[in-house]
């Protein structure tokens, strides 16, 4: 039974040589052979995890940030191969939820008793994403956090109210499938959620869970932004689903109608949208190395 280490050595915010030191106290000798690979280019993570899939890895390991593990997950989908996570980012949304820890040596332990779960994933525009994706103020932060220059919560907390004093919110046509309803609205954002929380425990869909089959889709109506910091506190408090302004939604299929075509993000990162934006859950579609989850959210 192998492993692959899949290593972005310039992602995230830890330093990769001591997780690689680490390693072989857990895996040398043991009943898992492992292979240490690492990306040379943006993309290459996802094309090692085919690979590692193609030649029957058991887990293809993501050491690395957020981007590191989209890139490994996506190269994976529907196989056989699970994803695991050595958290290295500055967020972590993904690794959270499943009940990762986030310190490595207890990361590896936890990668070495091999709990493996049948996992959903999301996709917007075709894109896979397994944390969350969406349009509004959300893909703006996005957008302007990866030309920031800087990693790590200071710039994001610093990134999100810079643009959360300049956001006016758009008008959305929002078709919801499951219910055969539209909503014309509009909003702050619309965020679809896999997993329950961007990252730092910042939870944007507290009742999440990766295995029920839905996106937990957050509808987020234009608020007084002198109540922002009551917002931030209601993210931090996994209490976002109480606030008047919120409409929570679980579905597999949504479909959001904007005036023109704008910024989308998924798992944090950020690209230029078309007008119709589809978000939709694929049930099962990924394995996943799990933890102790704080909440069931499996």
């Amino acid at each position: 039974m192998k492993l692959v280490f899949i290593v972005n050595p310039i992602s995230g915010t830890k330093s990769k040589q001591r997780i690689l030191d680490l390693i072989p106290q857990y895996f040398d000798g043991s009943e898992y052979e492992y292979e240490i690979k690492h990306t040379e280019r943006a993309g290459h993570a996802e094309e090692l995890a085919q690979e590692a899939a193609r030649e029957g890895a058991l887990v293809a390991v993501a050491v690395g940030g957020d981007g590191t593990v989209n890139e490994v997950a996506r190269g994976i989908v529907h196989t056989e191969t699970a994803l695991g996570i050595i958290p290295c980012g500055s967020g972590n949304g993904l690794a959270r939820h499943i009940g990762l820890p986030m310190k490595a040596e207890k990361a590896l332990d936890t990668l070495k008793k091999m709990d493996i779960r049948q996992c959903d994933y999301g996709k917007i525009c075709g894109h896979p994403f397994f944390c969350t994706a969406g349009v509004g103020f959300d893909a703006q932060v996005s957008y302007t956090f990866a030309h920031a220059g800087k990693r790590g919560l200071p710039t994001y907390l610093k990134t999100t109210i810079g643009v959360g004093l300049k956001y006016k919110g758009e008008t959305y046509d929002i078709d919801i499938e499951d219910e055969g309803r539209t909503e014309h609205k509009k909003c702050w954002l619309v965020t679809g959620a896999n997993a329950a929380q961007y990252g730092n425990d910042f939870f944007i869909a507290p009742k999440a869970s990766v295995c029920d089959g839905k996106l937990d889709v957050n509808i987020w109506t234009v608020f007084n932004k002198l109540t922002s910091p009551l917002v931030g506190i209601r993210l931090a408090t996994a209490t976002i689903d109480h606030s008047k302004k919120v409409e929570m939604v679980k579905c597999s299929r949504i479909t959001i109608h904007r005036e023109k075509e704008g910024p989308i993000q998924w798992d944090g990162d950020p690209a230029d949208g078309p007008k119709d934006v589809v978000l939709e859950a694929v049930a099962g579609g990924i394995k996943m190395v799990v933890g102790t989850p704080k909440k069931n959210q499996l």
